[in-house]
C-alpha cells in the first residue's frame, strides 16, 4: 500500500481527528470501489442477448469481456504507479470521467467494433478501484487501518459479485443498452461524491514515470515468490474467466433457453463461495499462505472437473451442478488470491503498491486470455471443451504451486 499522506490545499498533511475514519467516508470509499469494479463484469451475463441484437457472432462477442479485462490489466500496469507521483484524488476523478464516457459509448454502440473499443476503455478507466482501496489505508489511523481496508474491500467484492445479477436482470427487462447507461449514471454519482467528500493526497515521490515503470521490472526480476504467485494466479483465473464469459451464451442455447437474468443469478451462487473466502486469511495465519494457495487451487480444479458430469444429468440437475461448482471454484479462486496477496506483501513492505499491481496485472491478463479462449473453444467444440479448458488451467496452476518452494525462495530474497 502506498503511504501517501492526505493534505489540505496548502499541502500540509491531514489526518482525521478521530481514532477512526468517519463512517460516511468509509462508506464513500467502499461504494465507489464497488461501483467502479462492477463496470468490468456487467457485460458477461448479457452476451447472449447482446450478440444477437447487435449482429455479432459468438466468437466476436466473446472479445467484449476479453478487451475489458485486458484494458484493466494494462491500466494497472501503466497507470497504477501514478498514484505515488500525483494527487490520488485527481487521478480518481479523471478516471471516473473517462469511465462514464466509455460506458455511455458502449450503451450507444451501433456496431460491435465500437463496442469493443469502448470495452477496452472501460477496463483502462475502471482501475480507479485500485486507487480507492489504497486511499483507505492512507486515511485510516494505523491502529484502525486493517478494519478500514477490509470494509472497502468488502464493497469491492460485493461489486464484483452483484454486478452479474443486476446486469442480467436489467438486460432481460429493460435491454442491455439500459444497463450501460445505468452504470454510467452510477459512476457519475461516484465522481460527484468523491469530488465533494474525498480530501487531496500529497505525492510521495518525484520519481519520473520511466523510473517508476523500471522499478516494476526490477521487482519482477529479483523476486521468485512474486513470479510464482503471479503465474499461478494468472493460470487459475483462466478457467474462472472462461466460465463466466461463456455461461450466458451456453444457457441461451440448447437445452436450457434461459435469458440473461438466469445467467446473472449464477452470480449469487458464486457469492456464497466468494464471501466465505476471508476465512482463508485465518487459515493462512495458522498454516501459512503457501499451504492455503495449494489447497485453494486444488479445490478450484476439482470444482471445474466436476462439471464434466453434466452430459449424464437432466437439464434441471445440470443447473444445480453448475451452481454448486460455481460455489466451489469462486471460493477457490478468491482464497487463492488472498493467499497470493499475503505472500507478495511480505516481500518488500515499501513496495507493496507496485507488487500488488504486478500480481493483478498477471491475474487480469489471465482473465483476458480465459475470456478469449472460452469464446473460441465454445464456438468450436462446445461447453464440455470449456470445462476441459478450465480444469486444465487450474491443474497447471496447482503444478506451479507444488513446485519445490526452495527454488522460489532462493531467488526472492531482497537485495
Amino acid at each position: 500500500m502506498s503511504s501517501i499522506q492526505c493534505v489540505h490545499a496548502s499541502a500540509a498533511p491531514q489526518r482525521p481527528a478521530e481514532n477512526t475514519l468517519p463512517p460516511a467516508l468509509v462508506m464513500l470509499l467502499a461504494t465507489s470501489a464497488g461501483f467502479s469494479v462492477a463496470s468490468l463484469y456487467y457485460s458477461q451475463p448479457m452476451l447472449g442477448v447482446l450478440g444477437s441484437d447487435i449482429g455479432a457472432s459468438t466468437r466476436t462477442v466473446g472479445f467484449v469481456p476479453t478487451l475489458t479485462q485486458l484494458g484493466y490489466a494494462l491500466g494497472l500496469l501503466l497507470l497504477a504507479p501514478l498514484g505515488d507521483r500525483y494527487d490520488r484524488r485527481t487521478i480518481i476523478l479523471v478516471k471516473a470521467a473517462i469511465l462514464c464516457v466509455a460506458l455511455l459509448a458502449a450503451g450507444a454502440a451501433p456496431s460491435v467494433g465500437l463496442l469493443l473499443v469502448a470495452s477496452l476503455a472501460i477496463g483502462l478507466s475502471a482501475t480507479l478501484a485500485q486507487d480507492i482501496v489504497p486511499a483507505a489505508a492512507v486515511l485510516a489511523p494505523e491502529a484502525r487501518r486493517g478494519k478500514a481496508v477490509g470494509t472497502v474491500m468488502t464493497g469491492l467484492l460485493l461489486g464484483i459479485l452483484l454486478s452479474r445479477v443486476v446486469s442480467g436482470f436489467v438486460a432481460e427487462h429493460f435491454g442491455w443498452r439500459s444497463m450501460f447507461v445505468a452504470a454510467a449514471a452510477s459512476i457519475a454519482l461516484v465522481g460527484v461524491a468523491v469530488w465533494r467528500g474525498l480530501p487531496r493526497f500529497a505525492p510521495t515521490t518525484q520519481m519520473s514515470y520511466g523510473a517508476l515503470m523500471g522499478s516494476l521490472v526490477d521487482l519482477w526480476r529479483r523476486h521468485g515468490t512474486l513470479r510464482r504467485a503471479t503465474l499461478a494466479q494468472g493460470l487459475v483465473v483462466i478457467g474462472f474467466s472462461a466460465f463466466w464469459s461463456t455461461l450466458a451464451v451456453m444457457l441461451h442455447g440448447e437445452p436450457f433457453h434461459l435469458g440473461s437474468a438466469a445467467a446473472g443469478a449464477f452470480g449469487l451462487a458464486g457469492a456464497a463461495g466468494a464471501l466465505a473466502a476471508p476465512l482463508a486469511g485465518r487459515l493462512a495465519d495458522t498454516h501459512g499462505p503457501a499451504w492455503v494457495a495449494r489447497g485453494s487451487v486444488a479445490l478450484t480444479a476439482l470444482s471445474f472437473a466436476a462439471m464434466a458430469a453434466a452430459p449424464w444429468l437432466s437439464p434441471h440437475a445440470q443447473l444445480w451442478l453448475l451452481a454448486l461448482c460455481a460455489v466451489g471454484f469462486d471460493l477457490g479462486v478468491q482464497a487463492t488470491l488472498i493467499a497470493h496477496q499475503t505472500l507478495v506483501y511480505g516481500i518488500e513492505p515499501g513496495a507493496r503498491s507496485r507488487l500488488n499491481a504486478i500480481l493483478f496485472v498477471g491475474m487480469f491478463i489471465g482473465m483476458a486470455i480465459g475470456s478469449a479462449l472460452g469464446a473460441l473453444v465454445l464456438a468450436q467444440w462446445g461447453w464440455m471443451a470449456v470445462t476441459g479448458l478450465a480444469t486444465g488451467s487450474a491443474v497447471a496452476a496447482l503444478v506451479v504451486r507444488l513446485w519445490p518452494a526452495a527454488q522460489s525462495t532462493a531467488v526472492s530474497t531482497p537485495r
